[in-house]
Protein backbone atom coordinates (compact mmCIF):
# COMPACT_ATOMS: atom_id res chain seq x y z
CA UNK A 1 0.00 0.00 0.00
CA UNK A 2 0.98 3.31 -0.35
CA UNK A 3 -0.12 7.12 -0.06
CA UNK A 4 -0.44 8.75 -3.36
CA UNK A 5 0.15 12.41 -4.23
CA UNK A 6 -2.85 14.70 -4.40
CA UNK A 7 -3.14 16.75 -7.11
CA UNK A 8 -4.65 20.13 -6.11
CA UNK A 9 -6.47 23.02 -8.64
CA UNK A 10 -4.72 23.84 -11.71
CA UNK A 11 -3.38 20.53 -12.42
CA UNK A 12 -5.20 20.13 -16.15
CA UNK A 13 -6.17 16.60 -14.68
CA UNK A 14 -8.71 17.72 -12.35
CA UNK A 15 -10.57 19.26 -15.90
CA UNK A 16 -10.57 15.80 -17.36
CA UNK A 17 -12.98 13.34 -17.97
CA UNK A 18 -12.20 10.09 -17.30
CA UNK A 19 -12.55 6.96 -18.91
CA UNK A 20 -14.09 3.43 -17.94
CA UNK A 21 -12.31 0.63 -16.74
CA UNK A 22 -12.33 -2.07 -18.95
CA UNK A 23 -9.39 -4.48 -17.00
CA UNK A 24 -10.60 -5.77 -12.97
CA UNK A 25 -7.35 -7.25 -12.14
CA UNK A 26 -4.08 -6.55 -9.65
CA UNK A 27 -3.44 -3.50 -10.76
CA UNK A 28 -7.04 -2.26 -10.05
CA UNK A 29 -7.49 -3.78 -6.94
CA UNK A 30 -3.66 -2.03 -5.87
CA UNK A 31 -5.24 1.25 -6.96
CA UNK A 32 -8.16 1.30 -5.23
CA UNK A 33 -6.23 -0.05 -1.91
CA UNK A 34 -3.97 3.20 -2.87
CA UNK A 35 -6.40 5.03 -3.07
CA UNK A 36 -7.86 4.11 0.38
CA UNK A 37 -5.08 4.81 2.30
CA UNK A 38 -4.52 8.12 0.77
CA UNK A 39 -8.37 9.27 1.73
CA UNK A 40 -7.62 8.12 5.06
CA UNK A 41 -4.31 9.63 5.27
CA UNK A 42 -5.83 12.87 3.95
CA UNK A 43 -8.12 13.04 5.74
CA UNK A 44 -11.13 12.54 4.17
CA UNK A 45 -14.45 11.00 2.78
CA UNK A 46 -13.94 10.65 -0.72
CA UNK A 47 -11.48 10.43 -3.86
CA UNK A 48 -11.53 10.41 -6.72
CA UNK A 49 -8.78 8.88 -9.41
CA UNK A 50 -8.22 11.44 -11.00
CA UNK A 51 -7.46 13.25 -7.59
CA UNK A 52 -4.30 11.02 -7.74
CA UNK A 53 -3.11 11.78 -11.21
CA UNK A 54 -5.52 8.18 -12.84
CA UNK A 55 -8.03 9.15 -15.98
CA UNK A 56 -9.97 6.50 -14.74
CA UNK A 57 -13.83 5.84 -13.21
CA UNK A 58 -12.78 4.67 -10.22
CA UNK A 59 -13.49 6.24 -6.72
CA UNK A 60 -13.47 5.13 -2.83
CA UNK A 61 -15.54 6.55 0.21
CA UNK A 62 -15.70 6.15 3.69
CA UNK A 63 -18.46 8.35 5.36
CA UNK A 64 -17.55 7.02 9.08
CA UNK A 65 -20.45 5.05 9.23
CA UNK A 66 -20.00 1.44 9.61
CA UNK A 67 -20.64 -0.23 6.47
CA UNK A 68 -20.71 3.02 4.31
CA UNK A 69 -17.19 2.51 2.54
CA UNK A 70 -16.15 0.71 -0.99
CA UNK A 71 -14.67 1.60 -3.67
CA UNK A 72 -16.99 2.20 -7.02
CA UNK A 73 -15.89 1.14 -10.66
CA UNK A 74 -17.37 2.88 -13.91
CA UNK A 75 -20.17 4.87 -11.69
CA UNK A 76 -23.58 6.70 -12.91
CA UNK A 77 -25.73 7.82 -11.47
CA UNK A 78 -28.99 6.80 -13.05
CA UNK A 79 -31.93 8.34 -10.70
CA UNK A 80 -31.55 11.92 -8.58
CA UNK A 81 -34.10 12.73 -6.43
CA UNK A 82 -36.04 15.92 -7.08
CA UNK A 83 -35.72 17.21 -3.45
CA UNK A 84 -32.44 19.08 -2.87
CA UNK A 85 -30.28 20.31 0.25
CA UNK A 86 -27.67 22.44 0.57
CA UNK A 87 -24.64 21.86 3.07
CA UNK A 88 -21.02 22.99 2.74
CA UNK A 89 -18.00 20.69 1.26
CA UNK A 90 -14.82 20.79 0.93
CA UNK A 91 -12.43 18.98 -1.55
CA UNK A 92 -8.91 17.49 -0.79
CA UNK A 93 -7.96 18.66 -4.21
CA UNK A 94 -8.72 22.46 -2.61
CA UNK A 95 -7.21 22.13 0.44
CA UNK A 96 -9.07 24.46 3.35
CA UNK A 97 -11.83 25.89 0.98
CA UNK A 98 -15.40 25.38 2.09
CA UNK A 99 -18.15 26.35 0.27
CA UNK A 100 -22.29 25.58 0.18
CA UNK A 101 -23.16 23.20 -2.56
CA UNK A 102 -27.05 22.49 -3.62
CA UNK A 103 -27.11 18.45 -4.11
CA UNK A 104 -29.93 15.98 -4.64
CA UNK A 105 -30.67 14.67 -1.27
CA UNK A 106 -30.86 10.81 -2.35
CA UNK A 107 -29.51 9.19 -6.02
CA UNK A 108 -28.92 5.94 -7.43
CA UNK A 109 -25.89 4.69 -8.61
CA UNK A 110 -24.97 1.89 -11.16
CA UNK A 111 -21.54 0.78 -10.93
CA UNK A 112 -19.13 -2.27 -10.89
CA UNK A 113 -17.22 -3.59 -7.80
CA UNK A 114 -13.62 -4.29 -8.16
CA UNK A 115 -14.14 -8.00 -9.59
CA UNK A 116 -15.73 -6.31 -12.68
CA UNK A 117 -20.06 -7.50 -11.09
CA UNK A 118 -22.33 -4.79 -11.37
CA UNK A 119 -23.92 -3.55 -8.74
CA UNK A 120 -26.52 -0.49 -7.24
CA UNK A 121 -26.75 1.48 -4.88
CA UNK A 122 -29.20 3.86 -3.53
CA UNK A 123 -27.89 6.39 -0.95
CA UNK A 124 -29.17 9.37 0.59
CA UNK A 125 -27.76 12.14 2.73
CA UNK A 126 -24.02 12.12 3.47
CA UNK A 127 -23.36 9.50 1.38
CA UNK A 128 -25.40 10.85 -1.85
CA UNK A 129 -23.45 14.14 -1.24
CA UNK A 130 -20.16 11.86 -1.21
CA UNK A 131 -21.10 10.14 -4.40
CA UNK A 132 -22.45 13.52 -6.58
CA UNK A 133 -19.19 15.09 -5.51
CA UNK A 134 -17.19 12.19 -6.67
CA UNK A 135 -18.84 11.19 -9.93
CA UNK A 136 -18.68 14.84 -10.38
CA UNK A 137 -14.51 14.79 -10.10
CA UNK A 138 -14.51 11.74 -12.79
CA UNK A 139 -16.20 14.57 -15.21
CA UNK A 140 -14.00 16.99 -14.21
CA UNK A 141 -16.13 18.97 -12.78
CA UNK A 142 -14.87 20.51 -9.24
CA UNK A 143 -17.57 21.50 -6.01
CA UNK A 144 -16.57 25.16 -6.73
CA UNK A 145 -18.33 24.68 -10.39
CA UNK A 146 -21.93 24.13 -8.81
CA UNK A 147 -21.55 27.41 -6.64
CA UNK A 148 -24.71 30.04 -7.42
CA UNK A 149 -22.68 32.69 -9.88
CA UNK A 150 -21.95 35.39 -7.46
CA UNK A 151 -20.87 32.94 -4.67
CA UNK A 152 -18.32 31.36 -7.78
CA UNK A 153 -16.90 34.23 -8.54
CA UNK A 154 -16.21 34.91 -4.98
CA UNK A 155 -14.46 31.52 -4.32
CA UNK A 156 -12.26 31.98 -7.75
CA UNK A 157 -11.18 35.15 -6.63
CA UNK A 158 -10.09 33.77 -3.07
CA UNK A 159 -8.17 30.52 -4.73
CA UNK A 160 -6.76 33.00 -7.10
CA UNK A 161 -5.44 34.76 -3.92
CA UNK A 162 -4.22 31.91 -2.32
CA UNK A 163 -2.88 30.76 -5.92
CA UNK A 164 -3.78 27.37 -6.43
CA UNK A 165 -2.34 27.28 -9.72
CA UNK A 166 -4.39 29.55 -11.58
CA UNK A 167 -2.22 32.74 -11.66
CA UNK A 168 -1.42 33.26 -15.33
CA UNK A 169 2.03 32.36 -16.23
CA UNK A 170 4.86 34.76 -16.08
CA UNK A 171 5.91 36.44 -19.26
CA UNK A 172 9.25 35.71 -20.64
CA UNK A 173 10.72 39.18 -21.01
CA UNK A 174 12.50 39.83 -24.19
CA UNK A 175 16.36 39.85 -24.44
CA UNK A 176 18.10 42.24 -26.16
CA UNK A 177 20.64 39.66 -26.89
CA UNK A 178 21.10 38.70 -30.20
Amino acid sequence: MAILTIRTLGDPILRSKATPVTAFDDDLAQLASDMHETMHAAPGVGLAASQVGRLVRVFVYDSGDEGERGTLVNPEIVWASEETEEAEEGCLSLPGTYYPVTRAIAVKVRAQELSGAPIEKEVEGFLARIFQHEIDHLDGILFIDRLAPELRKEAMKALRDQDFGMSPPPRAKASKTL
